[in-house]
């Protein structure tokens, strides 16, 4: 029985992509901070296909420590596809920004990203039909104003995924790696980043996608060869793409 793993499952393009993949019919893993948000997903996924497997595992991948625990609880299950989804986002000046927003975020989005590639890497980097997809952002691309460390964050997950990408086509290795840049996503991302009780896209973000939409370009990238599925950010297309950051080969041992 193989399973595929989403962290951040808990709303919304992590809670959309579970039910894609349980139309799949996908058994999952699915992880976040709130477990009744959790067991809510889990039922709706046995409205979907009352047989799959659904796992909840409910981790703070914050705590350096937590994501290590979380990586070993999961030794018993054969895992085909590992989405690193969860994140967080901090809008503000560099100069006035929240540290300990700051803080969490750069654990989450970077640390705890770059822990569970590599720990899933080691185990299943030789196994034919996994793959790996990171969540970046299309401020993984271009930085943005009063979001520059965010930016900086999704910049990171960019590069790195794209490169892990180009070390293994080299390597010839059987998993694929992948990375997916949404733009503006109806979702609870603005109201955390912002810490409002609400937030409204319709009126107030002039294009957005559902995170249903963006779940469909998941599968989109998931199901294709190319290694980034991106969202132009003035037509709102969705592009799948090679990689888009320079890559040097290693030349010498």
């Amino acid at each position: 029985m193989k399973h595929t793993v989403i962290t951040g499952a808990s709303s919304g393009i992590g809670y959309e992509t579970a039910l894609a993949f349980a139309a799949r019919g996908k058994n999952l893993i699915i992880a976040a901070r709130r477990t009744e948000e959790l067991e809510k997903l889990k039922s709706k996924v046995a409205t979907i296909n009352p047989g799959l497997d659904v796992v909840i595992r409910t981790v703070d991948l914050s705590v350096a420590a937590k994501v290590y625990e979380f990586y070993e609880s999961l030794q018993n299950y054969q895992i085909e596809t590992w989405i690193n989804n969860a994140g967080s986002g901090s809008f503000a000046s560099v100069g006035e920004q929240n540290l300990n927003k700051v803080t969490t975020m750069l654990h989450l989005n970077i640390e705890a990203l770059t822990v569970l590639s590599s720990l899933y890497l080691r185990d299943y980097a030789d196994v034919e039909g996994t793959q790996i997809i990171n969540i970046s952002s299309g401020g993984g691309y271009q930085i943005v104003g009063n979001s520059v460390a965010y930016c900086a964050t999704k910049f990171y997950v960019s590069a790195f995924t794209e490169g892990l990408a180009q070390e293994l086509k080299e390597k010839g290795a059987a998993m694929q790696v992948k990375v997916l840049a949404p733009a503006a996503t109806e979702s609870e991302f603005i109201k955390r980043a912002l810490d409002l009780d609400e937030f409204n896209y319709e009126g107030l973000v002039s294009k957005f996608h559902t995170a249903k939409e963006m779940a469909g370009f998941m599968l989109d990238l998931y199901d294709g060869d190319k290694v980034v599925g991106i969202v132009n950010g003035k037509t709102y297309d969705f592009e799948l793409r090679d990689p888009i950051f320079p890559y040097v080969s290693k030349t010498r041992t």
